[in-house]
């Protein structure tokens, strides 16, 4: 029988996959979606973060968004994205 070697790397793969797995559960069984489109208010409480700091991520192209008339919308699974994205691993 060959054995397996498992490494860090895979464990945190599996972890995340855990994870999302979780949530996908979580948020079937209480009910709750999100939103597929977020005004600027809403993105602002989700990340706790100021208007100011908000428009320096649509402007130096971090956050995509689509503008209607004079609103502003965030596609959810975009700033889902990009926080993964953006997301350190320390190394301890």
């Amino acid at each position: 029988m060959a054995a397996t070697i498992i490494t860090t790397e895979d464990l945190r793969e599996f972890k995340l996959e855990l994870l999302e797995d979780i949530k996908a559960i979580i948020n079937h069984q209480s009910g709750f979606a999100p939103k597929k489109w977020l005004k600027s208010p809403e993105v602002r409480e989700l990340l706790s973060i100021s208007p100011g700091t908000l428009q320096n991520l649509r402007i130096n192209g971090t956050l995509p968004y689509t503008k209607v008339g004079g609103v502003i919308y965030y596609d959810y699974e975009e700033i889902l994205k990009v926080m993964e994205d953006n997301r350190i691993h320390n190394k301890f």
